[in-house]
């Protein structure tokens, strides 16, 4: 291995590794550029090719939001709604399930957290809210691909030294018809995901993973 490799290689272990999920953001905005170089390695994450038809289709879009723009206002209700609708729809499951009970208890407590923020931290929390679309296809693995998509950009925003955050309820307004409609994009033909970022507001500590010979299995 060159002595150019072993550099790339360091970089690209150091970024794996400060990568971190930001919740706290500052107001100053990064600029626009910064967040065309984190789609841009958003655009270039795998895709399903086969479940979508052909290489040539129009598989990915990308729209930004900015904190303080008209589309935010729009869209702050319409998510804010859904987590509520989901968090009594779940509570109604867990009174005639106690199984589901025992393993919803910490997702109902982050909604319930949600809900007396009375808002959903990530949107109009951040300087921007990116919302990432992958055509849905057969077989449905367009959660995948944008679980590929949603990594490059993480990665990059951490090289720019930018924060950044999941934004997971994202994925439950695909068949939102007005979120939709403000997106720009049909209801239903499309699978979402989100995320925030920005510039951090706090230094995190470095996250603490097992070894590698605890959860690495060789087979002979």
């Amino acid at each position: 291995m060159t002595r150019k490799n072993d550099q790339v290689n360091a970089t690209l272990d150091r970024i794996i590794g400060e990568r971190r999920s930001h919740r706290k953001f500052t107001e100053k905005i990064p600029p626009d550029d910064m967040i065309e170089r984190i789609i841009h390695a958003g655009l270039h994450a795998p895709f399903a090719a086969s479940a979508i038809g052909n290489q040539d289709d129009y598989f990915r879009r990308f729209i930004v939001v900015r904190k303080d723009s008209k589309a935010m206002k729009e869209l702050i209700p319409l998510v804010y709604s859904e987590v509520l609708t989901m968090r009594d729809n779940l509570a109604k499951k867990m009174k005639t399930n106690a199984d589901l009970k025992n393993r919803a208890a910490p997702f109902m407590n982050r909604l319930d957290t949600i809900k007396s923020l009375g808002m959903v931290p990530g949107i109009g929390t951040a300087p921007f809210y990116i919302i990432v679309a992958e055509k849905r296809g057969f077989p449905p693995v367009e959660l995948q691909s944008l679980a590929h998509c949603l990594e490059n950009m993480w990665l990059k925003a951490t090289a720019l030294d930018l924060g950044f955050q999941i934004v997971s309820i994202t994925a439950q307004m695909a068949d939102n018809a007005r979120f939709c409609s403000i997106l720009g994009i049909e209801t239903g033909n499309w699978a979402l995901m989100g995320c925030a970022t920005g510039y951090p507001a706090e230094t995190l500590s470095p996250s603490i993973r097992p070894s590698l010979k605890e959860v690495t299995t060789w087979l002979e």
